[in-house]
């Protein structure tokens, strides 16, 4: 059999033009980089709402798959309230809230260079993201907040974390929940001068796992 991997440039941003759509036909997926993305900072610059895996979720351990079920389709909500947002349009309390979601979940995947992370610290980091712990932490804390709370975990729950790595058919652990949580209330935001309180923010407890009628569709 033969693997290859090819890599196109698209001209001016068009993903249908003849070449792409040719090879895209013809492969188990694509990952489109986006140049605005990555020069705003994101890193990898993955559009998510045209990249595809057609076997990506097959090769997930089931805890991966458990924590990210819903990350694709957040980040695409994400990118089109994002860019319904830029005309100044009105927001209700769940869009605006999938929007701050958004924020951090775009924070929480970003990748320094040359720093692999090893799969069971995905999940952990994953799981904050999806399940809500980040909606009230100030999107310039969350790399500084996952940093920590994976500290935190290979420091005191190592176990948990080899459990996962070790059994591929293993589901998330149910403790890992009262885990983050419990870190959370010891993180310390970094104060911002002169900073007052948004009224019209949702809340973690309103976004996240919480029974609310603003909870966003989680797994």
């Amino acid at each position: 059999s033969l693997t290859a991997l090819p890599v196109i440039e698209t001209k001016a941003g068009d993903v249908s033009a003849y070449i792409p759509t040719n090879v895209i036909s013809i492969t188990d997926g694509q990952v489109y980089l986006q140049d605005s993305l990555f020069k705003s900072g994101v890193r990898p610059a993955v559009d998510v709402g045209i990249s595809v895996s057609r076997v990506g979720g097959a090769a997930q351990i089931k805890a991966m798959k458990s924590v990210s079920g819903t990350l694709k389709l957040d980040l695409a909500q994400f990118r089109e309230l994002e860019a319904f947002a830029t005309f100044g349009s009105e927001l209700d309390a769940i869009s605006k809230a999938q929007l701050e979601r958004g924020y951090r979940l775009v924070e929480l995947l970003k990748q320094p260079l040359n720093s692999p992370m090893p799969v069971e610290e995905q999940v952990v980091s994953i799981f904050a993201g999806t399940k809500g712990y980040l909606d009230d932490i100030p999107v310039a804390d969350v790399r500084r907040f996952e940093k920590e709370l994976l500290e935190h975990m290979r420091s005191r729950h190592g176990s948990l974390l080899a459990g996962i790595r070790q059994n591929p058919k293993a589901d998330v652990p149910k403790d890992l929940a009262d885990i983050v949580a419990s870190f959370k209330k010891s993180f310390a935001p970094t104060p911002v001068a002169g900073a007052s309180a948004d009224p019209t923010k949702t809340s973690a407890g309103e976004v996240g796992e919480a029974a609310s009628k603003k909870t966003l569709a989680t797994e």
